[in-house]
C-alpha cells in the first residue's frame, strides 16, 4: 500500500467551504450579540469578537498543522492521547477554576481551556483505535465492556466537574455504535427508557406502567405474528383492573387499595402464565420481554428519587419548564422565553444587522455562547436561520458521504464519531433556543463564542479530512 501525497487535490473542499462559512457566520453573529458602540473595531481584543478572531486564527493554524501530520500518527498514538486527556480531566478537578458553577477550566490570564472539549476528540480516536482493529466484533461482551470504559471514564470526570451538558454529549456515540452493528433493540430500549422517564414526571406511575405493558404486548405480537393472544392478554390485564377499581370496590363500599398494587398484581399473575407458556413453547425472546417489563417498573418507580435527589434544583426547574409542568418566565424559563421572543420577532427576513432589540439590550443571557442562534434568528429572520440550518445539514450529509466511502474501519468509525458529536451539538443547541430541548449549556459548533469548543470541533473535523484525503490504494 502507498499513501497518496497529492493532498490538496484529495481534500474535501466542499466540507472545508462549509466550515469556513459557519466560522465566519459565527464571528459576525458574536459581533452583533455583544456589539459595543464605543468599540466598533471587530478586531478589538477587549471585546469578545476581537478574542474570537484570535480563536479563529489559532483554529486555522491548528487545521494546517493537522493536515501536515502523518495519518499513521492518529491510530498509533490514539490511546496515549486519550490517557493524557483523562489525566487533564482529573487535574482540572484539583487545579481548575470554577466558572458558572462548573470546575471545568484551566485559566491563564485571558485564556481559558476546557479539557472536556478535548475529551471528545480523544474519545473518538480511542474508539476508532479499538473498533478499527482487525478481528473486532462488537457483539462480544468484552468488547462492549471496553467501549463502555472508554466512553464512561470521561463522562465520570466531567460529571464530577458539574458539567452535565458536556457529559451528555458522549451519549451521541450511540449513533456510531448503531452504524457499526449495535442491535436496534438496544437503541429502542434506550429511547423507550427516555420516554418512560419523561412520562413518569408527567403521569401517575400506574399510567406509565400501562404504557409499558402495551409496549411489551406489541413486541410479543411482532415476534409471534399473532394478534389474538395479545388481545386476550390485554383484556386479561386491563379489564379486571378497571372492574376492580371502578366497579367492584365502590359497589362493596370497600376502601380502594393503591391502584399500582392491583395493577402490578394482575401483571405478575399474567407474567407467571406467560412464563409457563414460554417454557412449554421454548420462547427465548419472552425472557427479554420480561426483563424489559421489570426494568420499566424499576425505572418508573425510581424517577421520583432520581429527579428529586440526583438532579440539581436548576436542572429540575429547566426540565419542568420544558415539559410544561410549571412556568417560570422570570426564573428557570427566562433564557428560553427571551430566546423565543428574539427569534419570533425576527419574522421572515429579520430586523437587520445590529438592529436586534433583544440582542442590543441584553435580554437573553449567554447570547454569544449557548444562545447565539437567537441572534441569527432576530437579525436575519427565518431566511438566515434556515440558511444556517441548511449549512449544518449539508455538513452532516458530507460527513456521511466521507464515512461511507472509507475502506479502513478506523477512519469510518472516527468519521461517525465526528458526525455523532456535531449532530448532537447542533440538534440540542438549536432545540434549546426554540424551547424543544432543556437548557444544558452546550455550544453551537463553529458559531458560538469560545476557544476550547472551536479548537475541539476544528481538530475533530480536520483530522477526519486528513484521514479521508490520504486514503490507501
Amino acid at each position: 500500500m502507498r499513501e497518496n501525497h497529492n493532498l490538496l487535490n484529495k481534500l474535501d473542499w466542499a466540507t472545508i467551504g462549509i466550515y469556513l462559512l459557519l466560522v465566519f457566520t459565527g464571528w459576525i453573529s458574536i459581533y452583533a450579540a455583544v456589539y459595543n458602540e464605543a468599540s466598533r473595531n471587530i478586531f478589538d481584543l477587549s471585546q469578545r469578537y476581537g478574542m474570537q478572531a484570535i480563536w479563529i486564527a489559532s483554529a486555522l493554524f491548528l487545521a494546517v498543522v493537522i493536515l501536515l501530520i502523518d495519518t499513521k500518527f492518529y491510530p498509533v498514538f490514539a490511546n496515549i492521547i486519550y490517557t493524557g486527556v483523562i489525566l487533564l480531566l482529573a487535574l482540572v478537578l484539583v487545579a481548575g477554576t470554577e466558572v458558572n458553577g462548573s470546575r471545568s477550566w484551566f485559566v491563564i490570564g485571558p485564556f481559558r481551556l476546557q479539557p472536556a472539549e478535548l475529551a471528545k476528540v480523544a474519545t473518538a480516536l480511542a474508539l476508532a483505535r479499538l473498533m478499527g482493529a482487525q478481528g473486532f466484533v462488537l457483539k462480544r461482551k468484552w468488547m462492549i465492556f471496553k467501549i463502555g470504559v472508554i466512553i464512561g471514564l470521561p463522562v465520570f470526570f466531567i460529571f464530577l466537574q458539574h458539567d452535565t451538558g458536556s457529559a451528555l454529549v458522549f451519549g451521541s456515540f450511540l449513533i456510531m455504535l448503531y452504524r457499526e452493528g449495535l442491535s436496534g433493540w438496544v437503541v429502542n430500549c434506550i429511547i423507550f427508557a427516555v420516554v418512560v422517564f419523561i412520562l413518569s414526571i408527567l403521569w401517575q406511575p400506574v399510567s406509565v406502567l400501562m404504557l409499558c405493558v402495551i409496549a411489551c404486548l406489541v413486541v410479543f405480537a411482532i415476534q409471534r405474528r399473532k394478534i389474538a393472544p395479545v388481545m386476550i392478554a390485554a383484556i386479561a390485564i386491563f379489564i379486571p383492573y378497571f372492574i376492580i377499581i371502578k366497579k367492584l370496590f365502590p359497589a362493596l363500599d370497600i376502601h380502594t387499595p393503591h391502584p399500582d398494587y392491583i395493577f402490578l398484581s394482575i401483571c405478575v399473575v399474567m407474567m407467571i402464565c406467560g412464563v409457563l407458556y414460554a417454557v412449554r413453547h421454548k420462547l427465548r425472546y419472552f425472557w427479554y420481554i420480561s426483563c424489559f417489563f421489570i426494568g420499566s417498573v424499576a425505572l418508573t418507580y425510581s424517577v421520583d428519587y432520581v429527579f428529586g435527589n440526583m438532579l440539581k434544583p436548576h436542572q429540575r426547574d429547566r426540565i419542568e419548564n420544558l415539559l410544561g409542568v410549571k412556568e417560570d418566565l422570570q426564573g428557570a424559563g427566562y433564557n428560553v422565553h427571551q430566546s423565543m421572543v428574539a427569534i419570533g420577532s425576527g419574522g421572515f427576513s429579520g430586523k437587520g444587522f445590529l438592529q436586534g432589540t433583544q440582542t442590543k439590550y441584553n435580554f437573553v443571557p449567554e447570547q454569544s455562547t449557548d444562545f447565539i442562534f437567537c441572534t441569527i434568528g432576530e437579525e436575519w429572520g427565518f431566511t438566515g436561520s434556515f440558511l444556517v440550518v441548511m449549512c449544518f445539514l449539508l455538513l452532516l450529509i458530507r460527513l456521511v458521504v466521507i464515512a461511507e466511502r472509507q475502506k479502513d474501519a478506523f477512519v469510518r468509525v472516527y468519521a461517525y464519531c465526528v458526525l455523532s458529536i456535531l449532530f448532537f451539538h447542533f440538534a440540542v443547541n438549536i432545540g434549546m433556543t426554540v424551547g424543544l430541548a432543556p437548557v444544558v449549556g452546550i455550544p453551537l459548533p463553529f458559531i458560538s463564542y469560545g476557544g476550547s469548543s472551536l479548537w475541539a470541533f476544528t481538530i475533530l473535523l480536520f483530522i477526519l479530512l486528513k484521514l479521508d484525503a490520504v486514503r490507501w490504494d
